[in-house]
């Protein structure tokens, strides 16, 4: 299969997660795609797409097989057919959907942004597919090196070609898993300009007490 546009990834992501949130108003028309796919909630990026560009992604998916047209309906609706086409199973289908919805993101972020797609027992159940997906002949998506201050590894999705990886920090040297996060840095500093002020309280009291004294 050839690589997805940006926006065709995003209309498909929309049609699984409508499948799965609002299957009353399933499968979706036209209109309803285009707010979906311009949703500024559970978005990364957020757009702006028009009718015609989303008609046009939809045209693309439709030859990929992965979108056709519901039937018994006045109004044109649109259904997809990821699993089918992409020979993967319901909790792959979600996991590539919120990948695609809303970019990289942690095996823990994963497991819960996808609790209305499907309801995964713990990470481990998440890791387990997308180790899969990653172990395909045609890789699905890929862990994302460590970037710098953060404990855990992205994963993304590759149904739009290959990813970049995080930029590493000049001279950053492996230390075994002991990064510190943002949050610690942030607990640092604080710590830092605590202590900083206790030395200042500290001077002020020794010079006070060595006036009274009268020693230099």
């Amino acid at each position: 299969m050839r690589v997805l546009s940006p926006l065709e990834a995003r209309v498909l992501g929309v049609l699984v997660e409508k499948q799965a949130t609002v299957p009353d108003t399933y499968p979706l028309s036209l209109n309803a795609l285009v707010v979906g796919c311009n949703q500024k909630s559970a978005r990364h990026p957020v757009i702006e797409a028009t009718e015609a560009e989303v008609l046009t992604a939809i045209d693309g998916l439709k030859g990929l097989s992965l979108v056709f047209e519901g039937s018994s309906s006045r109004v044109v609706k649109f259904e997809h057919n990821t699993a089918r086409v992409l020979h993967v199973p319901s909790q792959a289908v979600a996991l590539l959907a919120v990948l695609m919805l809303r970019g990289p993101q942690t095996a823990a972020e994963l497991r819960l942004n996808c609790e209305r797609l499907h309801r995964f027992a713990d990470i481990s159940s998440v890791e387990g597919f997308l180790d899969e997906l990653a172990a395909k002949a045609e890789p699905m998506v890929v862990k994302l090196d460590r970037a710098p201050g953060e404990r855990e590894a992205r994963w993304a999705q590759l149904l739009c070609g290959e990813v970049a990886q995080p930029a590493a920090r000049a001279g950053a040297h492996d230390d075994g898993g002991g990064s510190v996060s943002a949050g610690e840095l942030s607990a640092l500093r604080a710590e830092q300009t605590r202590l900083a002020a206790e030395v200042a309280e500290l001077k002020a009291l020794v010079q006070r007490l060595a006036k009274e004294l009268g020693v230099e």
